[in-house]
């Protein structure tokens, strides 16, 4: 048997991240409708522009860009764990991050309103906190693929901010035999050292695992780095462009048994 373990991505891949992100920006956007009248689809946009100009002014841009945190989850993240210094900065310069997106927000649309900004900030995280939703296959794959393989949730983040997702949806946890979150290192996905360091808890050899993850440039590109059969998961039918090729794409992770099946039957062959 070639392929002896399966690693996953989180956000996008089994989590649905961007279904819960896009629910808490319309209804905090619709509360800001009834209170000042402003569209909401266009707050959210503007909200949007705000929160990735700002964000990239700070002095922790860098370290976010290299341990994969984005915009928006800093828009609900304390940031209060990790070790690293700058999870420290991130959690001192969040408050005002909140507040300083949402009031630009409403300020391009006429509304210069800090508190309705402030308002808007908390009830977003608390919207965000309320929808941890998992894919309709998430757990009938997980649970399959665990009956023959190991499992290790390979995924970019703040270790608080992840950790709380998984916490969302705690069924999930029992899947996995190691979870390895890029905060708690120097560096995030797709990092060779990361992909080292998930292949070394297996006890396999590039060749013998497959990553499994939605984003090219992280899950797909750092497969690629280290020689580790890979799978795209793309559920919205992206085109395929730019230097990045998967092995293979898929559109549900029910096809993952299958990938499985042709990787084993082209290794038997040689």
């Amino acid at each position: 048997m070639t392929i002896k373990a399966v690693l996953f991505d989180l956000d996008d891949t089994l989590l649905w991240d961007e279904r819960s992100v896009e629910e808490a920006f319309s209804e905090t956007c619709k509360y800001a409708q009834t209170v000042s009248g402003v569209n909401p689809d266009a707050l959210q946009h503007e909200v949007r522009e705000a929160a990735r100009t700002l964000y990239a002014s700070y002095d922790t841009f860098e370290f976010t860009k290299r341990i994969g945190i984005n915009p928006f989850e800093a828009l609900w993240a304390h940031f209060t764990g990790g070790e690293h210094e700058e999870f420290r900065r991130l959690e001192r310069v969040v408050p005002q991050y909140r507040v300083e997106a949402w009031t630009r927000g409403l300020r391009a649309l006429g509304i210069d309103d800090e508190g309705l900004g402030s308002v808007c900030a908390d009830l977003f995280m608390k919207e965000r906190r309320q929808r941890p939703y998992v894919y309709a296959e998430t757990f009938e794959v997980l649970a399959q693929l665990k009956a023959q393989y190991p499992l290790l949730l390979l995924t970019n983040g703040a270790p608080c901010l992840q950790q709380e997702k998984l916490d969302g949806v705690p069924d999930i946890l029992q899947y996995f035999e190691h979870i390895v979150i890029s905060g708690n290192f120097a560096e995030g996905k797709p990092a060779i050292s990361l992909f080292e360091h998930a292949m070394s808890l297996l006890g396999i050899k590039p060749h013998e695992g497959l990553m499994i993850g939605d984003k090219l440039t992280t899950d797909i590109q750092g497969s690629i780095n280290v020689g580790m059969h890979n799978a795209w998961v793309n559920r919205t039918n992206q085109e395929l462009s730019g230097a990045v090729h998967p092995e293979f794409e898929v559109n549900s992770l029910h096809q993952i048994t299958d990938i499985i099946q042709i990787i084993d039957n082209q290794q038997a062959a040689v």
